[in-house]
């Protein structure tokens, strides 16, 4: 059996019809006393059997309206103003349908002489039953919460509507007895929210939280910039408050609720310097709702964050395509409980047997597919140079041609920064990458787009996952120069500017995002440092190791003759780069590409990469400068 498209288990069943019994007493009741009231407590003999007709006849009623209206689906310790609406509509229409029969049975024998002031009184009687039984236990938790310890003691930070939400669902948690709450906004002090009292303006955590005897505090501003976060933490931190929880940005609530649920622990890139981003949320969703999607490289850190963005935007169905057995496993498990309404599929494959990518997008038919397998760490490339043509070259126009030959709305293969003036050959294939999508646009009915960006933060195998372990085991933090900078976005935030990018870009773009300004990896090895409490060169040394073959010290998203253009939105640029360029021997150089990868000459293949892609300099000193090239619109 199943409710909406989910299976429905025992336990679900089984709540589902204490429920109904409930309401079913409660309305056999409202009409007994509604009967004992017209009478005023003296029913005549004559009536007790019309009594018991009128119970069985409003139950016959009044329980099939509650069940069409899911009154029974109603969790009793969340319930809300919408639920009780829908309630107390269920109680009218019931009792407007049964006064209906009533009226037509009037006339006959059995229903002789029931009085029609017994079913307004039974409508009021009913309604208030059904809606006081699902407001008892949130009112029984209020009026009890200050009389016994729930758990935490805590502080909430943000007297907004997601700190106001934040305490709403705590009214049900047992794990925190919310205190009061801070808020810099003096016109908010002595108010009090679901019951708690604002006390004050953040500065003073350390006080309120002394007279409190709090030990948690429980971050709630989504909104917030990065230094207001930075500054929070560090005041809970002064204040030596153990427990510090945040309610995640609204990029990162995938089911569009803030609840005690979606509580975690905060983060590095919480409090980093970065510029939040928005997006129009309406336009993806418009994009995106009832569709199926297919993501390659999905249990990577983009590819995992497009499934569940896709899904967060209405996706019907989503196809994961990876060949890390284990990561797809998690993905999976993953998204099943975060999106129980929505078809998830996982695919073990590799990119580079075009075959079984044709295959896979031919039985999938996604209307949409984000293309984020690659291999991307630069040194390793290095190394190893075939792999990285092989997946990054080939693998692309393998996704790429099938899911033009299926017929796709769109494709969009997400690039990186690394392919502007590329040192490396990881950049040098990104490259080559986009100039395939670029140069299929002219061939096919599907959009084909790329979209170009910069580092995310906490993505597997980034600077910040590395310097978290070097500080968690109190080893020098390693950098490899002091000049070295790159761009870098939270993984939620860049992924929402793909989304909307491969809405708004045409076909044969490369759209580039605004990272922001550039970041200098020493600035952000210090402010890891900080985060943990410690002082840098103090309590944790900084060492310099030198730049790594295929590294630059800086990343540019734009060579200096590309430029953009810019599009209605905001952080969202097309570069300018001309079309002939990137498609000159196109064909004839993949042809020798492939040949130099499979003989296994680095010198023929850095030949062939340099030929397809004329800005490539493996040769060039990684420590020399990057030009900054001006953006126009």
């Amino acid at each position: 059996m199943t409710v909406e498209g989910r299976p429905i288990g025992r336990h679900w069943l089984r709540a589902a019809a204490i429920r109904a019994l409930i309401d079913a007493i409660l309305l056999a009741a409202a009409m007994a006393l509604a009967f004992w009231l017209r009478f005023e407590g003296a029913v005549p003999t004559w009536l007790i059997p019309i009594l018991w007709r009128t119970i069985l006849l409003s139950l016959a009623m009044k329980i099939p309206v509650l069940l069409a209206f899911r009154a029974h689906r109603i969790q009793w310790h969340l319930v809300g103003l919408g639920d009780l609406v829908a309630t107390s509509m269920a109680s009218i229409v019931g009792t407007s349908m049964l006064a209906a029969l009533v009226y037509v049975l009037q006339g006959t024998s059995p229903w002789g002489g029931v009085p029609r002031s017994i079913l307004g009184i039974d409508m009021a009687f009913s309604t208030l039953a059904l809606v006081g039984i699902r407001l008892s236990r949130r009112v029984l938790l209020h009026a009890f919460s200050g009389l016994r310890s729930r758990g935490t003691r805590a502080l909430v930070i943000g007297a907004g509507e997601a700190g106001a939400t934040l305490l709403r669902a705590l009214e049900s948690d047992p794990a925190y007895a919310v205190v009061g709450i801070l808020d810099d906004d003096p016109s908010k002090w002595g108010l009090r929210i679901r019951g708690v009292p604002v006390i004050g303006p953040r500065d003073q955590m350390a006080h309120q939280s002394r007279r409190h005897r709090t030990s948690s505090v429980l971050i709630a501003l989504p909104l917030a910039t990065p230094a207001v976060i930075r500054e929070t933490i560090e005041l809970a931190r002064e204040a030596e408050i153990p427990d510090i929880k945040i309610v995640p940005q609204l990029s990162e609530l995938y089911t569009g609720r803030i609840s005690s649920e979606e509580l975690r622990d905060v983060r590095p890139e919480d409090m980093l310097v970065r510029q939040p981003v928005r997006v129009d949320e309406p336009l993806i969703e418009k994009h995106l709702a009832g569709r199926t999607v297919l993501v390659t490289g999905a249990a990577g850190s983009i590819g995992t964050e497009l499934c569940r963005q896709c899904l967060r935007f209405g996706a019907k169905r989503v196809v994961a395509v990876d060949f890390n057995e284990t990561a797809l496993f998690y993905l999976e498990s993953d998204l099943r409980d975060m999106f129980p309404d929505r078809e998830v599929s996982v695919v073990i494959t590799n990119v580079r047997d075009g075959a079984k990518v044709q295959s896979i997008v031919s039985e999938a038919a996604p209307q949409i597919v984000y293309h984020a397998a690659a291999y991307k760490h630069v040194p390793l490339m290095e190394a190893f140079p075939a792999e990285a043509v092989e997946t990054n070259v080939f693998g692309t126009r393998n996704v790429l041609t099938a899911a033009c030959d299926a017929g796709c709305d769109s494709f969009v293969m997400i690039s990186t920064d690394k392919a502007v003036n590329p040192t490396s050959v990881m950049g040098a294939t990104k490259r080559i990458a986009e100039i395939i999508v670029r140069s299929h646009s002219s061939e096919t009915v599907t959009k084909c787009v790329a979209v170009r960006f910069g580092n995310v933060l906490g993505s597997r195998g980034s600077v910040l996952r590395t310097f978290q372990e070097q500080i968690k085991q109190r080893r020098p933090v390693t950098v490899t120069d002091p000049q070295m900078t790159r761009y870098f976005m939270v993984t939620s935030e860049a992924v929402q500017l793909v989304l909307q990018a491969g809405v708004v870009g045409q076909s044969g773009q490369v759209l580039v995002l605004d990272m922001g300004e550039p970041v200098k990896i020493v600035d952000l090895a210090r402010d890891m440092i900080r985060f943990y409490g410690l002082k840098p060169d103090v309590d944790v040394p900084i060492v310099y190791t030198g730049t790594r073959p295929g590294e630059k010290l800086c990343e540019e998203l734009l060579t200096a003759e590309e430029g953009t253009e810019a599009t209605a939105y905001d952080k969202v640029f097309v570069s300018r780069l001309s079309m002939e360029r990137d498609a000159t021997a196109l064909t004839e150089n993949l042809s020798r590409l492939r040949v130099a990868a499979g003989c296994g000459s680095r010198e023929s293949l850095i030949h062939v990469l340099s030929d397809l892609v004329p800005s490539y300099s493996p040769s060039a000193s990684p420590a020399t400068p990057c030009e900054s090239s001006d953006r126009s619109e």
